[in-house]
């Protein structure tokens, strides 16, 4: 592994996007490529994490860049995790869109004990209109 860099809102196609959530063993709709397609195009800020020319790590968030952003995707390859990639990520999210704005998330079962580590609170008063699909 050499040294990880970092771009901002960087294309990446809907294949990378899949490869890398494929790597990362995060859960979505990777053989869907237009709805990757979908979310790339409309996300406000892609941060992405490369060991040279190869894809690593995605950050995807939607904000209004004053109130709050929702981080709708972290996912880095498993052969780079516990390496400092995924708190990096979002510590780009951050500088983004500033202290006004809240970073805001949902969390899979199995990531539940990771966040609080980097600098997350667990809130309770959240709800959520599942998707369909």
């Amino acid at each position: 592994m050499g040294e990880i860099h970092y771009r901002k809102n960087e294309r990446i196609t809907a294949e990378q996007l899949a490869e890398v959530f494929k790597a990362s063993g995060i859960r979505r709709p990777v053989e869907d490529k237009p709805r990757l397609e979908r979310m790339l195009h409309h996300a406000d800020i892609l941060i992405t994490a490369w060991d040279n020319e190869r894809l690593v790590g995605v950050a995807r968030a939607l904000t209004d860049y004053s109130y709050c952003c929702y981080l709708s995707d972290l996912a880095v390859d498993q052969e780079y995790q516990h390496k400092g990639i995924g708190k990096e990520l979002i510590q780009e999210v951050k500088r983004e869109i500033g202290e006004e704005a809240a970073l805001i998330l949902l969390a899979s079962p199995i990531a539940m004990d990771y966040y609080p580590k980097i600098g997350f609170n667990c809130i309770e008063n959240g709800y959520i209109i599942p998707r369909k699909c």
